[in-house]
């Protein structure tokens, strides 16, 4: 069952809110592989989160499905204890606003990272755990208060508990955001990983309200939303571009599986399967958990490609037409005051057009609203802004000296 590798004062009110009820971002469980108690990340208008059941059929569907591989096996490529001497899927920890925010040292994708810092635990759960070895070695974290999910691929940790990536995204749950595009984030596709993630807790529940991610050996050089990035030089146009999604055939008779394993297919019919990553031929993406039977999951492989539709994909970008537009527009950076006392605060203000989601750097991380206050160390630092939207990113610093 092992994958083959390939304004802060209304957002405060709003975060007590949101720890007061389930279905919230602040109801679910910190720990590690924890309760999300009914929350699914992103608006429900996400299209992780959208109900395809009754869209059209992609006109070349068939030729897409034999291309995978009509008779390829769904396999389950998560369960409960060790494979080779490794956890089977991939973990998350959900953690609260007050877990300390790291440095992240990037690597191979730096210039497509999100540059943190994030607030990623010393002990999180690496994706191979205890034995993480040369795999994808994904790091996922819900920080629940706040709302961010911060994913990490290729990640590491020091004994000093400093963290290293050659791919670093975050997330705003709180808003349909995209990577820009042609950027990739910590999966192959430039999507999050943990919203297709069959998790234990939400088929124990009775049903997953998401759409679940899958991998296919051979991919096109193209990408379909809700992707933005491709991880191919294969130009065929009936190779599955990233983001295709797939759907389990409404006729596909479920009746004789598990309670549980319903629960998965009947996922796949609702919401269907988004391809995110090159690997072996649909593999469904999910956490480990020592309550799943893996017997049982194994009886999904009785369902195979030609059991699929392809859902009708309306954009396909390829080298050739990938969108243009304008980056995020930062009229100003400012700090109040700039030279300030020891233990002096400061704000950090700014006007920001245009953009999805901002950073600050270093200290600060992921940021909402438009002014954040904060206790600078000594000497002078430096601290930049990022502001990214779909077409790019764009930066500006300010320098704040304390006395």
């Amino acid at each position: 069952m092992r994958r083959v590798l390939t304004g802060l004062a209304s957002i405060a009110l709003c975060v007590l809110s949101a720890q007061a009820q389930n279905g919230t971002c602040g109801g679910m469980t910190p720990g590690q592989l924890s309760n999300l108690n009914g929350y699914v990340p992103f608006p429900a208008s996400n299209l992780w989160n959208t109900n395809i059941s009754q869209a059209p059929v992609d006109p070349n569907s068939a030729n897409l499905i034999k291309f995978i591989g009509s008779a390829a096996t769904v396999h389950p490529d998560f369960g409960a204890g060790l494979y080779d001497g490794q956890y089977m899927g991939i973990p998350y920890q959900v953690v609260t606003g007050a877990q300390a925010k790291v440095v992240i040292k990037l690597g191979a994708y730096a210039s497509e990272d999100d540059p943190g810092p994030m607030p990623i635990p010393s002990n999180a759960l690496i994706e191979g755990y205890p034995k993480p070895g040369n795999g994808d070695r994904h790091v996922l974290v819900l920080e629940k208060d706040g709302c961010w999910l911060y994913e990490l691929g290729n990640a590491a940790v020091a004994s000093n508990g400093a963290w290293s990536a050659d791919a670093a995204a975050v997330f705003d749950m709180t808003i349909n955001e995209q990577r820009p595009y042609t950027w990739t984030s910590a999966d192959a596709a430039g999507l999050a990983i943990f919203p297709g993630l069959v998790r234990y807790d939400e088929v124990a529940s009775g049903a997953i309200h998401h759409a679940l991610r899958f991998t296919v050996p051979t991919t096109r050089q193209a990408f379909t939303p809700p992707a933005s990035h491709w991880a191919s030089s294969v130009t065929n146009a009936n190779a599955p571009p990233m983001g295709m999604r797939m759907r389990l055939k409404a006729g596909f008779n479920i009746s004789g599986f598990s309670k549980q394993n319903q629960v998965i297919l009947t996922a796949m019919k609702q919401y269907g399967i988004i391809l995110a990553d090159n690997g072996s031929a649909v593999f469904i993406t999910g956490a480990p958990d020592d309550r799943w039977n893996n017997d049982d999951l194994h009886n999904l492989g009785q369902v195979t490609a030609s059991d699929f539709e392809v859902v009708r994909m309306n954009e396909i970008y390829t080298p050739s037409n990938v969108p243009t537009g304008p980056a995020p527009e930062i009229a100003s950076f400012t700090a109040n005051p700039a030279s300030p006392a020891t233990g002096q605060v400061v704000t950090l203000s700014w006007t920001v057009s245009n953009s999805e989601y901002n950073i600050v750097t270093p200290q600060v991380g992921a940021v909402r609203g438009n002014s954040i206050v904060i206790t600078p160390p000594s000497g002078t630092t430096t601290y930049t802004l990022e502001a990214t939207n779909q077409f790019g990113r764009t930066s500006k610093t300010v320098k704040i000296t304390v006395k």
